[in-house]
């Protein structure tokens, strides 16, 4: 057995949302995100509720026609916090934390923190694109996204969204 050291890197990001906790948590699930992620698509695996919940299950197309597979980490409505773990097998796991934290005049923060995992060399020359810029683009597309639905109640065109 060769010796494999995945690397890892992790970014963090506070996102400005122009609704309540309340009105933004329900859309931090995958049936949900049909709603505002443009090209958005997901296989629902496993989910009592048919939602977002703790061990919910679900896979999203790769490119090459692969999955990568999602589970439901954390899920607590009340403290407005959810997170995940991706698997892209062979390449990259992920873990995203969330937590939604009310502002002033129903503004709300959204902490929303990611580290990446590479599982083979392949997937370690993936992490190492996940650089800071690449990352706040990300953030800031997916913040575009989420407040144009707040905002105008539609889903905005693919534009920038990556």
């Amino acid at each position: 057995m060769t010796e494999f050291r995945g690397k890892r890197v992790s970014h963090e990001y506070i996102q400005a949302n122009p609704a309540t906790p309340e009105r933004i948590f329900p859309l931090l699930c995958p049936v949900r995100e049909t709603d505002w992620v443009p090209g958005w698509e997901y296989r629902l695996i496993h989910s009592e509720s048919g939602f977002a919940e703790a061990n919910c299950v679900f896979a999203t197309p790769n490119p090459d026609g692969s999955e990568t597979t999602w589970v439901v980490t954390e899920f607590d409505p009340s403290a407005y916090r959810i997170a995940f773990v991706w698997v892209n097998p062979g390449l990259v796991a992920a873990k995203i934390l969330i937590k939604l934290e009310a502002g002033s005049t129903g503004m709300t923060n959204t902490h929303i923190g990611y580290t990446y995992t590479g599982l083979s060399e392949e997937g370690n020359r993936e992490v190492e694109r996940y650089n800071k810029k690449w990352f706040l683009h990300k953030m800031q597309s997916w913040e575009e996204a989420i407040n144009h639905y707040l905002t105008s109640g539609r889903r905005i065109d693919t534009g920038g969204w990556e």
